[in-house]
């Protein structure tokens, strides 16, 4: 045999030798079957897990698995991928046209966790978690508790646990990590929301979603339905809400504040799915982290006041805007509970704002029945008025002298019909905040109205009216109008006219033809109520009329001039505010007049 072939030989067998000794054999893929039977197998991890852990679970090997419980109230589905809620269905509720109602939207929502430790931060949102929850209905009274857990590269643990209650719509979220973490970072939390379009009118949805966030008072983005916003707060943040028009979905911190909050609101005009996109960045402290003292409750529910107000955070219940401070404890203390009284006996909404106006029409019937006799008692002084002004034209200092003159002697008040008017106004003007919050309007029909909480479109227009129109015609707001101007037509024929540079006789047409414009858009139920209470408001008056008898004011006022001039009647407060004033005023034209004699005399 050749030796240059044996060598050659030799040298071939040393190579195939030595490739199977130095280089390692391929790791053979887990077969499907078997990954697939690892995923179903419940995972709950253990110390030794942990201790034998080097790695955090591979999420291209572990499947994603949802996990879905139900409740009475919601359908919340889980994922194994973050350890996160992925949708949330509130299950009482449709959105404008009847689709399931979504808070928390699948590929429109996103969670980001980013957790610091001694080797880097990491996004626990996209670590594989496992739990041994299983899918569940629950009954009303019952509760569920979630538990995902995770092991990263340094073996140190994550858990986020969840509780879900068979009703309502809060659900308990805490986060606990073991091992070391930096003292010096937060655990940043990072919510991704697009509010998808509940409501009919987008324009309208726009100007209204906001974030609410609690410091040590309530404070909102600012809403533009056209710009971004952003607002960044310093002060420890006790809960915020992203809120639409009618829902609320919301995070509240329990003993440990959200620290560095960030808020912003994004929206795209041309997008006629997503109202605006809400993007929540805070932080949580590290150490609260460790010692599994960062507890939270999320809050995914409707925004109506009987339900946030029962919710166990500081002052939940302003999500539900009432209106100004002056008027907020009207509806607080008396609509809303007048609302929600009557709702119990009447499901038909409609005839519940009708029992609402004949209630508080009711309860103002002495501050109406006031104003009725102040403006018949002017009516009477109105040829006497007239007089005195014929008899001054050109001294409009002595004709208003000559006015209390007269007021003096009868005892009357001008503005006695102005002040039972003025104190019904706060309960016009608390409803108008309220009407538009209030949920329970939501999707109710009455008439011709689909949805007493937005317009009644009875009319569709083919172009867009400026001055809040819109492109609709709501026959509410028409009715309301026509209503508010025959109501000031009859004050009108039994009022006098009044001297002065604004004529208040057309100021009363005026104003109905300015609401008509401001008020198309607002909700139905709102101008439904204005037009029912004018009609009611008129009957009232028509009613005392029929038991008025103005001779016998009449007389009352003549014999008050009598007793005022033998000074047998004793003044009231009014009276001798007057007198004072007309003292003073002659006193003022003798002053004038010794001061016009001497300059005459110089």
């Amino acid at each position: 045999m050749d030796k240059n072939f044996v060598i050659g030989l030799v040298l071939i067998m040393l190579m195939l030798i030595g490739y199977q000794v130095l280089v390692p054999k391929p790791v053979e893929p887990t077969p499907v079957a078997e990954v697939k039977k690892a995923a179903a197998k419940p995972a709950s991890v253990t110390s030794d897990t942990t201790k034998n852990s080097s790695q955090s679970v591979d999420s291209t090997v572990v499947p994603q698995k949802d996990l879905v419980i139900e409740t009475k109230d919601a359908r919340v589905v889980f994922t194994n991928k973050g350890g996160v809620m992925k949708e949330v269905m509130l299950k009482n509720y449709k959105t404008y046209d009847q689709k399931p109602l979504y808070l928390i939207a699948e590929n429109h929502n996103n969670f980001q966790i980013d957790l610091p430790t001694q080797t880097g931060d990491v996004r626990l949102t996209n670590q594989t978690f496992s739990t041994d929850a299983q899918d569940l209905t629950l009954a009303e009274k019952d509760s569920a508790v979630i538990t995902y857990r995770t092991t990263l590269k340094n073996n140190q643990t994550v858990e986020q646990t969840y509780v879900v209650r068979g009703s309502g719509y809060v659900i308990d979220y805490g986060i606990k990590a073991n091992g070391a973490l930096p003292a010096n970072k937060s655990v940043e939390f990072h919510w991704d929301n697009d509010l998808l379009q509940l409501e009919n009118d987008m324009k309208k949805n726009r100007e209204v979603v906001t974030v609410n966030y609690y410091t040590d008072e309530l404070k909102s983005l600012p809403t533009s339905p056209t710009a971004n916003e952003e607002e960044k707060t310093a002060d420890p943040v006790k809960w915020f809400t992203i809120k639409h028009k009618y829902f609320l979905a919301g995070l509240i911190a329990e003993k440990q504040p959200l620290t560095n909050v960030t808020m912003r609101a994004n929206v795209n005009v041309e997008d006629s799915v997503i109202v605006k996109n809400m993007n929540i960045f805070a932080g949580i402290p590290t150490a609260a982290v460790q010692k599994g003292e960062a507890n939270f409750q999320f809050y995914l529910g409707p925004n109506e006041y009987h339900i946030v107000d029962k919710v166990k955070a500081e002052n939940f219940d302003q999500n539900v805007y009432l209106g100004y401070a002056f008027l907020k404890p009207i509806n607080k203390f008396f609509l809303v509970p007048l609302f929600n009284l009557i709702e119990g006996f009447v499901s038909n909404y409609g005839l519940l704002i009708i029992l609402l106006v004949l209630f508080v029409k009711t309860l103002l019937t002495p501050l109406t029945y006031k104003s009725y006799i102040s403006m018949a008692k002017m009516r009477i002084l109105a040829p006497e008025l007239e007089q005195i002004r014929e008899q001054n034209k050109d001294d409009m200092a002595k004709q208003q002298q000559e006015q209390m003159k007269l007021y003096q002697q009868v005892g009357v008040s001008p503005l006695s019909g102005c002040v039972p008017v003025l104190a019904t106004m706060p309960i016009l003007f608390s409803l108008f905040f309220l009407f538009p919050n209030l949920i329970e309007l939501r999707q109710q029909s009455f008439l011709w109205a689909s949805d007493l909480s937005t317009y009644d479109s009875f009319f569709k227009l083919p172009f867009n009216v400026p001055f809040g129109i819109g492109n609709h015609i709501s026959l509410f707001t028409i009715l309301m109008t026509a209503s508010s101007i025959g109501y000031a037509y009859y004050n009108n024929q039994n009022t006098p006219t009044q001297p002065g540079p604004v004529n208040m006789k057309a100021l009363g047409y005026v104003m109905p033809l300015m609401f008509m414009f401001i008020l198309n858009s607002f909700p139905a139920g709102l101008t439904f109520y204005y037009f029912v209470s004018n009609i009611v408001t008129i009957a009232q008056q028509l009613l005392i009329k029929r038991f008025v008898n103005e001779d016998k004011i009449k007389n009352i006022l003549e014999e008050n001039r009598k007793k005022n001039a033998t000074g047998e009647k004793k003044q009231n407060k009014f009276q001798k505010y007057l007198e004072k004033s007309l003292q003073a005023a002659e006193e003022a034209k003798k002053k004038q007049a010794e001061l016009e004699k001497k300059t005459k005399k110089k």
